[in-house]
């Protein structure tokens, strides 16, 4: 009986021992061509109150000429378990790409390491992809036959080669003295007069992402005690390798907050994008219906070119019920962007992101003919969940994306139409 008591527990430290080291390999698998792989990244260590945002240079990603299909992450324990937001919120995550010269880990140079942003207009908003609080809830699925196109040989500039950079920022709320200030960063909660770089922060800055950065604690109840524990990301990546039947898309980062001047060709200006990240949401005036307070924040913008919208999805905050992208996708039309928060009560930090993906419309119209996984058109449909894919090449495209803004177990309920 004592020897297999032992044998057990040597299997256990086997099987715990495996787990902590899967943080440098992946997990494949592949059905109809869609390959799948499964990583974890570096271990991140939580305490109540704590923050975490550390930059992961060089993770671990599918490598080769291949087509991104999706990019799911979560949280989890050392065991392998979700981890509730409401124990650890789940700020944002976000995937950047770049290039790196070959045979130099720690850039030494400017040009050692160049970025590779997407095709939005916003230079602080350059990732692949990303996501915050409601990962759990949202698919991020390409339709058949459009893929997001990376690896391919003839972009690499000689010399250098592609990797991925992981961004992740979660907040340790257990014991918190007022969670929903703590995930909204607020500067008092964080004892915080200035941001990460030392920098004193403006005067009527009073909460958002420059006040819950690394190392920084929120205020926790008095007499509070957590254990600290370590945590990871587990993210998923679907991909299929590159072919010509593949319809490559352009990603576009929309941001409500973007300070648009709009370009002039016949004096030689072109149009600048000044994106803010985040803004505020100020309390409704007292004596107003609840139904009666909603803020709402509008954005006109126009994209440098056009083509079919074939994925979208909203980034909201807590409070926030609403995000809607209306016009016509063509180069140069005016694209109107609306973000709506409950303002029954102040929120701070709040953002207004809309995420969408844009195929050239003059592709040739076959290639859904031999899309590389079309077996997998009915199991995308029924994971649609947060994200719609829209088809077509309709002058107007119309996407609606409503969000509650009360937390439904571990995410937000979403209405899609």
């Amino acid at each position: 009986m004592a020897r297999g008591s032992e044998c057990l527990l040597l299997y256990l430290s086997i099987m715990f021992l495996l787990f902590t080291v899967r943080s440098s390999r992946a997990q494949q698998s592949s059905e109809n061509g869609v390959k799948t792989d499964v990583f974890l990244s570096p271990k991140f260590v939580s305490e109540p109150g704590l923050v975490s945002d550390k930059f992961y240079y060089n993770v671990n990603f599918p490598r080769g000429h291949i087509a991104l299909k999706s990019f799911n992450g979560e949280v989890i324990d050392e065991k392998g378990n979700p981890v509730s937001l409401h124990e650890t919120y789940l700020h944002h995550w976000a995937v950047l790409r770049y290039y790196q010269r070959k045979g130099i880990d720690t850039p030494r140079h400017h040009d050692d390491h160049i970025a590779v942003k997407n095709s939005g207009l916003c230079d602080s908003l350059s990732q692949y992809f990303g996501l915050g609080s409601e990962t759990r809830r949202t698919a991020t699925y390409v339709p058949d036959p459009y893929g997001i196109e990376v690896g391919n040989p003839a972009d690499i500039p000689d010399g250098y080669e592609e990797r991925w950079l992981l961004n992740v920022h979660a907040i340790d709320t257990r014991g918190a003295e007022d969670k929903l200030s703590c995930i909204e960063c607020r500067c008092d909660l964080y004892n915080v007069t200035a941001d990460a770089h030392g920098r004193a922060l403006p005067v009527n800055y009073t909460g958002g992402w420059k006040c819950c950065y690394y190392d920084r604690k929120c205020r926790v109840k008095e007499g509070f005690e957590g254990v600290k524990r370590s945590l990871f990301l587990r993210y998923t990546v679907k991909y299929v390798d590159w072919d010509a039947s593949i319809v490559p898309v352009k990603i576009f980062i929309l941001d409500v907050t973007d300070v648009w001047t709009e370009g002039d060709e016949s004096r030689g200006l072109k149009a600048r994008h000044q994106c803010l990240d985040e803004y505020d949401v100020e309390s409704c005036p007292v004596g107003t219906a609840n139904d009666g307070c909603i803020h709402t924040k509008t954005l006109n913008v126009a994209l440098p070119t056009g083509g079919d919208v074939v994925y979208g999805v909203a980034h909201q905050h807590a409070g926030g019920i609403g995000s809607t992208l209306y016009g016509k996708i063509a180069a140069g039309e005016t694209l109107t962007l609306v973000s709506n928060y409950s303002n029954s009560q102040r929120h701070t930090g709040v953002m207004g992101l809309f995420y969408i993906l844009i195929s050239d419309s003059s592709a040739k119209p076959d290639a859904i003919l031999h899309a590389p996984a079309e077996a997998h058109r009915s199991r995308t449909t029924s994971d649609s969940g947060w994200a719609v894919a829209l088809f077509g090449v309709g002058l107007v495209v119309l996407a609606i994306f409503m969000f509650y803004g009360n937390k439904r177990g571990d995410g937000y309920g979403a209405i899609t139409g």
